[in-house]
């Protein structure tokens, strides 16, 4: 169940501080303060050496996306929580602006201490409202093929694969997806 705390960012928009409860746990979303671009773009580097040996190519990718975000954000039509469990920082979300009708969601992490509470599933569910709310019609995303229980997550939620392309990335053969949703 997610909980709005505080104001809205004004209009129809949900507010961007979020409480949603997993398995009797209090999960914070809430947009980022200064540092916190910067331990996203960290934390991806790292988790990723770590779980699938890419290597540095890779947090070089995400900090141009981050860097994107900050430099073009557009307050209406984009999003970025920061998500706390307990007070510490387990993961993030983004929603930019692909097209005037699709939304794009990007740099989806969660620490591998809070995986399996739910975290993954809420943060998707708060990022769709958003983007619906944001007046978008469709929501895609890029992933790969070995990212295993992302792909589940989004199947799960009504994505569907559209397009798939082998490449040479982050130091190894892989295959770039492209997924796809409506949100109405």
């Amino acid at each position: 169940m997610v909980q709005a705390v505080g104001t809205s960012s004004g209009g129809p928009l949900p507010p961007e501080r979020l409480v949603c409860d997993v398995k009797g746990r209090t999960l914070v979303l809430r947009p980022p303060l200064p540092g916190d671009i910067g331990f996203v773009v960290h934390r991806h580097g790292v988790l990723y050496a770590a779980e699938y040996g890419w290597d540095w190519t890779f947090e070089a990718l995400v900090a141009q996306v981050a860097a994107e975000f900050i430099l073009k954000f557009k307050p209406a039509r984009e999003r970025c929580w920061i998500v706390e469990l307990d007070g510490r920082i387990v993961g993030a979300t983004f929603v930019v602006e692909k097209s005037t009708d699709t939304a794009k969601l990007r740099l989806v992490y969660v620490e591998p201490d809070a995986r399996g509470l739910g975290l993954s599933r809420c943060m998707l569910e708060v990022a769709l409202a958003f983007a619906a709310a944001a007046g978008y019609t469709r929501m895609m995303l890029w992933t790969n093929r070995n990212l295993i229980a992302a792909r589940a997550l989004y199947a799960g939620a009504g994505f569907s694969m559209t397009q798939e392309e082998p490449y040479r990335g982050f130091g190894h053969d892989l295959v770039g997806e492209t997924w796809e949703r409506p949100l109405s």
